[in-house]
């Protein structure tokens, strides 16, 4: 069985030896030198009562009002889940450690000056609007200024635990894409290779004059830790929610304003109607307006801003994310290609498998769980659901088999949660699956591998951890968890460090932590931390 650090349990066979997976919420290793949420959590400033109700469109009250205000407090421990152990199991200490690795996920580098983003959704909001669907706050936060800036915090952050007890390798769990458009990935991979960074597209407006626009030198991921990827919705779907159309497409690289149907992008078929122009982002403002929307006949021309090539759009065909992977291979950090593999085509193009530590029996299997079909009149309940067709369905139990027969600990790394819990305290599950059979079987199917520790998963932007109990209470070893990676954009902002270790009754501990990047004050990424807690007090999220 296994425990979590947020902690869990399920049970393995590696070689001759029965491994109970047990995972424990133990202090960091290290010596505290970089803080992570053991020691010290970030904490919104309670406001009073008659604080002001301003609109999310209103970022100069943001501090004016407290909405932005957080302090330090004390860290948090949930302490040890033994849920997936046999009853009266109490824990065992710990012999040796057997992997240590970090996650990020949903970083959504964005292209705030893009024509073809719709941020006028949240910016024309009213206080405690989330929209439907929630989307107000995923179209428009301030925290878009910043999305690179935030990222290199992070990895910043990352070297330096690395420095303190260091990482085997790093995965980066979907999401890296607000739009799925080129630049965006080519922004996110810079700042992990440790490239010059220039955070603005077309224009460049304000590239001279304001902090978030400035080019900058990104500090890179050590060149030690090698990192790996998975595919996220927003990789591949235009704004995660829907195929980009030949519509969308030529917006993208074009100077017109995006023009869609006032119902959105979420409602079928939004992105193809007319009616609403989608804004952009001002970057010669201080606080990043977003101009140039509103109903097409406020306007007595269409909004223009300067066309960039390298706004295209990465996806072409929606069932084989080809462009996608290949630009993974046009990086200066290790592995080459991060994981993916050229000779895998159609929907298993994003699949792949690997061994971390050698001579060591474990394998991470990243699973591409994303949509790979296009139906007309479907919407983002469709292309942003968890997906599995037979193709991966069979090449996915072809892997598990294998490390099972190779007596490895398994790990499974995809995007969209499969069947998680609806919060930490709320254990009603949630389906994430278009098919919630398909959601059903894929379970039944990981069930019955007893040497799969844990699935890693993002998507949601929540720390939660759910406990997949065995089937047979007579054999807990077929029981997994399922850890989620918080999301880089939206508060908290965090991401996960792993901690896999043998204890001295041969049972296996995975200890998880979540981390505030550490960001120098009065930064872009600085301010963006306050702007990401006012805009989930703003939004009622």
């Amino acid at each position: 069985m296994s425990y979590l650090n947020n902690q869990m349990a399920v049970k393995l066979a590696l070689g001759s030896a029965m491994l109970l997976a047990v995972m424990v919420c133990l202090p960091f290793p290290g010596n505290g030198a970089v803080p992570t949420t053991r020691q010290q959590t970030i904490l919104p400033r309670a406001l009073p009562p008659d604080t002001p109700q301003i609109a999310p469109s209103n970022v100069p009250l943001y501090a004016v009002y407290g909405y932005s205000a957080w302090d330090l407090g004390a860290g948090t421990n949930e302490g040890r889940k033994f849920t997936l152990m046999p009853d009266g199991y109490t824990g065992s200490g710990n012999a040796a450690r057997l992997l240590s690795f970090f996650s990020i996920s949903d970083i959504h580098i964005t292209d705030k000056e893009s024509p073809a983003q719709v941020p006028y959704l949240g910016w024309s909001a009213e206080f405690g609007d989330p929209g439907l669907g929630g989307l107000n706050p995923s179209a428009y936060s301030p925290i878009i200024f910043d999305t690179t800036h935030h990222l290199d915090t992070a990895v910043k952050t990352i070297n330096a635990l690395h420095r303190e007890t260091p990482f085997s390798f790093g995965i980066a769990i979907g999401d890296m894409c607000n739009a799925s458009q080129y630049n965006e990935l080519r922004w996110f991979m810079q700042v992990m290779d440790g490239e010059w960074i220039v955070p603005s597209s077309g224009a460049h407006l304000g590239a001279d004059t304001i902090d978030y626009q400035m080019p900058y030198q990104a500090a890179g991921l050590d060149p030690a830790i090698p990192w790996y990827a998975a595919i996220g919705n927003h990789d591949q779907m235009w704004m995660g929610v829907g195929l980009p159309t030949d519509k969308v497409k030529q917006a993208l690289i074009g100077s017109n304003v995006l023009n869609i149907s006032v119902n959105g992008p979420l409602i079928p078929p939004g992105s193809e109607g007319t009616g609403m122009y989608v804004g952009v982002v001002d970057g010669s403002t201080p606080y990043g307006t977003v101009t140039k929307w509103g109903l097409t006949n406020l306007f007595d021309t269409p909004p223009t801003v300067a066309a960039d090539p390298d706004r295209r759009s990465l996806t072409t065909d929606v069932s084989n994310p080809t462009n996608f992977v290949n630009a993974f291979f046009n990086s200066t950090s290790s592995p080459l290609g991060h994981g993916f593999n050229l000779a895998h085509t159609g929907s298993l193009a994003a699949c792949y498998a690997f061994e971390p530590v050698a001579d060591m029996p474990i394998k991470v299997i990243v699973l591409d769980n994303t949509c790979k079909s296009n139906e007309l009149g479907q919407t983002a309940l469709f292309y942003g659901a968890g997906w599995m067709d037979a193709a991966r369905h069979a090449w996915l139990t072809n892997e598990l088999q294998k490390g099972q027969d190779a007596d490895q600990l398994m790990m499974i790394a995809c995007h969209i949660p499969i069947l998680p819990q609806a919060s930490l305290t709320d254990t009603n599950r949630i389906s994430m699956f278009y098919d919630p059979q398909v959601e059903s079987n894929l379970v039944a199917t990981l069930h019955n591998y007893p040497n799969l520790l844990m699935v890693m998963a993002g998507h949601r932007h929540l720390a939660v951890v759910t406990p997949f109990p065995s089937p047979d209470p007579a054999h807990p070893e077929y029981g997994f968890w399922q850890v989620e990676t918080p999301s880089l954009r939206d508060f908290p902002r965090q991401f996960r460090t792993w901690d896999i270790r043998r204890n001295h009754d041969n049972s296996i501990s995975i200890l998880t932590t979540c981390v505030d990047p550490q960001v120098e004050s009065n930064s872009p990424a600085w301010k963006s931390v306050g702007y990401g807690i006012a805009v989930e007090r703003l939004s009622s999220r």
